[in-house]
């Protein structure tokens, strides 16, 4: 019995252990920002550092078997006036399956444990995907988008556009003529047109405010019928070319890309704006 209490009480701090060495790992091996905007890192570690300390502490706390069998031997011993414990009556049912039930219950507190270090610590973690793209909307956030300014005049430099501002113009009305001459350079991951996947895919990136978890998809058309024989989707490149007006009759895209260039690269180290 004093096995299973044990397990009780070991469970929640050694889930709560696995995530403070899990985040902190993260930390060390430069991957937290797949999961949280990089201003929060500092107060994200300290947080971790603080609950791993703490646990250690609960963890050395944790009662022994001579502690807590004393305590259970007074507590039953006094149950009734004849010494025999409150449970007495009820030996020859209850009796014989608590101890599978507290035997279930520490076994599927085990396999929790285990199953919680290997996401944790097994598992290497991954950005968010296309996957991700289709339970959010894409380009639907207007906070998400709503920084960009007016469509660039010719004497402005757009070379440090990012994939973000450049959705941002065409959702707020930008159209191919007012980006007529424009070129533009974009590294993002592909994800299909939903209205026509044989022509048109969007180069993408998620918009990270906190979390991975309030992560929004930007992204901007291409138009390159047959992109999916070269390119598979979730895959990371790069496009350059020029704005103009979508020549699908499918998609509901206005204004596109039409590559000069497109080549597959490297999932960058920071795959997320902000």
């Amino acid at each position: 019995m004093f096995f299973s209490r044990l397990i009780a009480r070991w469970k929640g701090l050694a889930l709560t252990l696995l995530a403070a060495i899990a985040t902190v790992w993260l930390g060390v091996t430069g991957q937290l920002g797949l999961y949280i905007n990089p201003r929060y890192y500092v107060f994200t570690l300290i947080m971790a550092g603080i609950a791993f300390v703490l646990t250690i502490g609960a963890l050395l706390v944790i009662p022994g078997p001579g502690e807590d069998d004393e305590h259970d031997h007074d507590h039953d011993s006094h149950g009734k006036p004849d010494g025999r414990g409150s449970d007495a009556p009820d030996e020859s049912g209850a009796g014989r399956r608590r101890p599978l039930l507290a035997f279930g219950g520490s076994l599927t507190a085990l396999v929790i444990v285990a199953a919680a270090a290997v996401a944790l610590l097994v598992v290497p973690p991954s950005s968010l995907t296309s996957a991700a793209v289709e339970q959010r909307s894409l380009n639907g956030s207007s906070n998400t988008l709503a920084n960009a300014g007016p469509p660039p005049g010719s004497s402005d430099d757009t070379s440090a556009y990012s994939v973000k501002d450049w959705a941002a113009l065409i959702r707020q009305g930008a159209s191919a003529d007012d980006l007529s001459g424009r070129t533009a350079t974009l590294t993002g991951f592909v994800t299909p047109d939903a209205d026509d996947p044989d022509n048109v895919f969007y180069v993408a990136r998620f918009v990270v405010t906190c979390c991975a978890v309030d992560a929004q998809p930007v992204g901007v058309p291409v138009y390159s019928p047959g992109w999916s024989s070269n390119y598979a989707t979730d895959s990371w490149v790069t496009v350059t070319g020029q704005f103009e007006a979508n020549p699908s009759v499918l998609s509901a895209a206005t204004t596109v890309v039409r590559p000069d260039s497109l080549t597959a690269v490297d999932q960058p180290s920071e795959p997320y704006v902000y």
